[in-house]
């Protein structure tokens, strides 16, 4: 048995009641938008075919989804066992970022009712990007789903078939640790094939590594983001050191991020490109560039990561930051020529926030119903 357990208490609060709210006025949309279709919802068009809900449904909720990735490198590939008590929250952080995701694709295609030929075999691209990302995701929620199973046969008190379950487990996590590496950095692939559509400040053939590096930045962030938020509003005891010590490995891996994000600047010759593509693309190349910088710089200096503050800081300017290079990547920097404008429409906005809406009810629910948070038994701040 884990040394984890249900908080208890009522599901049911205000805050639940709000979000449940926002769920429901998606739910009507998406009503809405599978009897009219994606058109009556959405400002999509063949131009910008991509938008709101792929940007941050697929590859914002999915980065924020990597929690339990980067903590099963840390912990099963690189042997940091300390790090272990964080290992169940962050998987379901993982299991519902990646099961919002799946259903974003479901409410985002055109013809939602073929989607399944994705999986025939004989209907299969095997030389697709789109492909790929679309097979890893969706195979990747299964082994999500399988390795938080433990979590209800404790619930259940099923012993042995979580003794079983433990046996086999290593598999499915040596599993979860390659499908991510592979579609995360093939959803920076996705851009490479825009060509000089993507502005040079974001195109370049380092896409693929830097949408990896960002999302295992992203996958430490929000596990020190979880962390810290299920400290302060459930009233519980603070991780502070050992989230000190993953805030230096974050800093690192943003120094590693940003050698490879300016050097490829350097070397293609296009760094002035920040001060000559358009007042909206060099902003928030620098905004985004900002919100890497800070955090690292933060997070260098010992005393400063080691305070729950500055960890809580450093963690949300990350995660904005690996949010705000996706936006900009996929729509900021992207111009499919004359003619073409979008901006999301309120349906899709609502929608976008009715589906982090459920996420939230739905950890709320599971972190109180099943034992998930490690049980501190004294302050560690």
């Amino acid at each position: 048995m884990s040394d984890n357990k249900a908080l208890g208490g009522k599901i049911i609060t205000k805050p639940f009641i709000i979000l449940a709210i926002l769920a429901g006025i998606a739910g009507i949309l998406l009503i809405k938008r599978f009897i009219f279709g994606i058109g009556a919802v959405t400002n999509l068009s063949d131009g910008y075919p991509w938008g709101m809900w792929i940007v941050y449904d697929v590859l914002i909720g999915t980065a924020l989804g990597c929690g339990g990735y980067v903590m099963a490198i840390l912990v099963y590939v690189m042997n940091k066992g300390q790090y272990h008590p964080l290992v169940r929250p962050a998987v379901l952080t993982s299991v519902f970022g990646y099961t919002l995701a799946g259903f974003s694709i479901f409410i985002d295609v055109g013809r939602y009712w073929q989607l399944y030929n994705v999986f025939l075999p004989w209907h299969a691209n095997l030389n697709s990007i789109m492909f790929e990302v679309a097979f890893c995701v969706a195979t990747y929620v299964l082994v999500l789903w399988i390795e938080f199973t433990p979590a209800f046969l404790e619930k259940f008190n099923k012993t042995k078939l979580l003794g079983f379950m433990n046996k086999i487990l290593f598999v499915f996590i040596a599993i979860g640790v390659l499908l991510p590496t592979m579609h995360q950095s093939s959803l920076g692939t996705l851009m490479i094939i825009a060509g000089n559509k993507l502005s040079v400040l974001w195109q370049t053939a380092w896409l693929p590594l830097l949408f990896l590096i960002s999302s295992i930045l992203m996958g430490y962030a929000v596990v020190v983001f979880e962390s810290l938020y299920s400290s302060i509003g459930f009233k519980r005891p603070l991780e502070t050191p050992i989230l000190s010590k993953i805030g230096k490995l974050m800093a690192w891996l943003v120094a590693i991020y940003l050698v490879f994000r300016f050097g490829d600047l350097i070397w293609r010759g296009e760094l002035g490109t920040i001060f000559n593509d358009g007042w909206v693309n060099g902003t928030m190349f620098t905004v985004e560039n900002l919100l890497f910088i800070i955090p690292m710089l933060l997070l260098f200096s010992k005393d400063k990561r080691s305070n729950a503050k500055v960890q809580f800081i450093a963690a949300v300017l990350l995660l904005l930051a690996g949010a705000v290079y996706r936006f900009d990547a996929f729509l900021v920097g992207f111009d499919p020529g004359q003619g073409w404008h979008y901006w999301p429409s309120a349906s899709e906005l609502l929608i976008t926030l009715g589906i982090i809406s459920m996420e939230l009810m739905a950890y709320l629910a599971f972190v109180k119903w099943l034992p998930v948070l490690p049980n501190i038994k004294h302050s560690t701040s």
